[in-house]
C-alpha cells in the first residue's frame, strides 16, 4: 500500500506566522515553490500560503506586503493528511477540498507535502504523471 509518506516531499520549510508576506514571497522565490506551510512560533502548522494568496489577498487589495504577516492569511483549520494515509485517502482529500498540495502530519508534526504531481506519478499512468508534474511546476 502506497502512503502519503511514500508520496510526499520531505523536509518542507515553513514560513513563520509572524513573517511578513514580503519575507514569505522571498522564501518562495528562493525555494522556487508556489506554496509554503505557515507554522506558528510553536512549530505547529497553522495553514498554507500560496503565491495566489499574496496576489489576491494582499497586492490586489493594495495592502502593504511589509505590513501583513503570513499568519493573517491562514484561514480556518488546515487541510492535512496523515503520514500513514493511503494514496486513495490523499486523492480523496485533495479532490474533495480542491487543493493541489496537502501538508502531511505525523502526529502533530509537519513531515512533508504531497502535490498533485506526486500523486499522478504514483498512479498507473506515468505519462499523466509527467504532464501533471510539468504543468504544476511553479
Amino acid at each position: 500500500m502506497t502512503t502519503a509518506r511514500d508520496l510526499m516531499t520531505p523536509d518542507v520549510q515553513c514560513v513563520r506566522s509572524s513573517d511578513t508576506v514580503t519575507e514569505a514571497a522571498r522564501m518562495m522565490a528562493d525555494l522556487d515553490v508556489g506554496a509554503l506551510p505557515i507554522c506558528g512560533e510553536d512549530g505547529r502548522l497553522k495553514g498554507m500560503l500560496t503565491d495566489r494568496d499574496i496576489v489576491v489577498k494582499v497586492i490586489a487589495r493594495r495592502k502593504d506586503p511589509l505590513g501583513v504577516d503570513a499568519g493573517e492569511l491562514a484561514e480556518g483549520t488546515p487541510i492535512v493528511v496523515r503520514a500513514d494515509d493511503d494514496v486513495s485517502t490523499v486523492c480523496a482529500v485533495m479532490a474533495e477540498r480542491q487543493v493541489r498540495r496537502v501538508p502531511v502530519l505525523d502526529g502533530d508534526r509537519l513531515v512533508g507535502i504531497v502535490a498533485q504531481a506526486d500523486v499522478a506519478r504514483a498512479l498507473d499512468n506515468p505519462e499523466a504523471g509527467k504532464v501533471v508534474a510539468a504543468v504544476s511546476e511553479e
